[in-house]
């Protein structure tokens, strides 16, 4: 009994050693990757212009309700033809007008019941069709948009938006940026470089982060690395940012 326990103590100090000797070889393995490793720095940069928004698109459209689905239907096609009017008023040639396909749903309304709880109760179908404007002139679709408000209190069944204003060319301004925030991050990697006594060598790896389009008056802190970016939609005057991340070598 007392050599099977003597047997199994020296197997249990073998299988010991040869584990803290695996490890130690494996941690000094890594260390030896690490140490060998080649040396780099890694940065943002940044660049950003105005740019003005020379498109705007618009939508409208007719919107109503009928205790069937015909008179829905009805409803919304005898509707669109004054919107169509009102559009023409303003100045609009058809060719901006893109009419989209008719839509008919059931219509529900929240009525309470005798216990106290509310429910959805269908009360027939609305129906609606949208006309989306699209235009290079901003000043045009702005005066519409505040003139169909009183097109509207005067009992015609329309919904709409605000307007979008939109840059046609964004993939021109964004390779335009590039350039620049290419050149801001070799600034901020010298930056690091000088005050760690050390050099910055060749470029190894480069690639674009968020792109964004925000209004003016924005700010320009960089507050979002991330890919993706955001595209403000509500104003002419805009800012275009976009983000770079580059890696550059050490050179001792």
């Amino acid at each position: 009994m007392a050599d099977n326990s003597s047997r199994a103590i020296i197997v249990l100090g073998v299988l010991l050693a040869l584990g803290m000797s695996a490890g130690a070889y494996l941690l000094g393995y890594q260390a030896k990757q690490i140490g060998g490793g080649r040396q780099s720095i890694s940065v943002k940069g940044l660049a950003e212009k105005p740019v003005k928004a020379d498109v705007a698109e618009w939508t409208v459209g007719v919107h109503v309700v009928g205790a069937t689905f015909a008179e829905a239907l009805q409803k919304s096609r005898a509707a669109l033809p004054d919107l169509k009017r009102f559009l023409l008023s303003q100045g609009f040639d058809p060719s901006v007008m893109q009419e989209s396909a008719e839509h008919v749903m059931e219509y529900y309304v929240q009525k309470e019941t005798p216990d106290g709880r509310v429910r959805n109760v269908q009360q027939g179908y609305q129906a609606s069709q949208d006309i989306v404007l699209t235009s290079p002139d901003l000043a045009k679709i702005g005066t519409a948009y505040r003139a169909i408000v009183q097109f509207q209190a005067e009992g015609h069944p329309i919904l709409h938006t605000a307007p979008l204003y939109l840059v046609s060319n964004l993939e021109e301004v964004k390779m335009s940026l590039i350039g620049a925030a290419t050149d801001n991050a070799k600034v901020r990697a010298s930056e690091f470089a000088k005050h760690g006594g050390v050099e910055v060598g060749h470029m190894r790896t480069a690639s674009q982060g968020a792109f964004y389009i925000l209004p003016t008056g924005a700010s320009t802190e960089v507050d979002d690395y991330g890919y993706g970016g955001t595209y403000d939609k509500s104003t002419i005057d805009k800012i275009a940012r976009v983000v770079v991340t580059i890696e550059y070598g050490i050179e001792h």
